[in-house]
């Protein structure tokens, strides 16, 4: 089985992912740096454009992994599990990393209008994404939800999380 844990930047990804032992995780972005999986940069943000197909070329035969980056939910998988966080919290954790304030905005804007969660519905289907609100929990707390995912315990649920009250 494939899983991809995904979500906007800020939400608690490469945290809960770490802790996860039911599969092999893998950090997408290590993956596109190290193996030059890139097209160029967005010279607005200041930051790579994945080659999406390099990356399902280099995917292709890995089963039995959980593949984790704010990228996942555009390559194929079993189930997509959507971590989300309020994007004022978002706004904090991006910034404290060092992100620009417009960075930081954009993706807190971002979380408020479910892109992530838009774009995987629409690559894979109401009853392969799951959401896992993260803003006041432990990342032990949000493992343990990752890994009901991957054990068939949850049922699919997109849609339930909303910050729509933030913009």
């Amino acid at each position: 089985m494939r899983v991809a844990v995904t979500g906007t930047p800020g939400t608690g990804k490469t945290t809960a992912s770490e802790q996860i032992d039911a599969l092999d995780v893998i950090h997408l972005n290590q993956v596109i740096d190290r193996e030059g999986f890139t097209q160029g940069v967005d010279d607005d943000r200041g930051s790579t454009i994945a080659d999406l197909d390099a990356v399902e070329s280099w995917l292709d035969g890995r089963d039995d992994v959980l593949i984790e980056s704010h990228l996942a939910h555009h390559v194929p998988a079993d189930r997509v599990i959507v971590l989300r966080c309020h994007p004022e919290t978002i706004e904090q954790r991006l910034r404290e990393r060092g992100e620009s304030p417009a960075s930081a905005t954009e993706n807190a804007e971002s979380e408020a209008l479910d892109v992530v969660l838009t774009e995987a519905v629409d690559r894979h289907g109401t009853d392969s994404v799951y959401e896992i609100e993260t803003t006041d929990r432990s990342p032990d707390a949000v493992a343990t939800e990752i890994e009901s995912v991957i054990a068939g315990d949850c049922e699919p649920n997109p849609g339930v999380v909303s910050y729509i009250e933030y913009l």
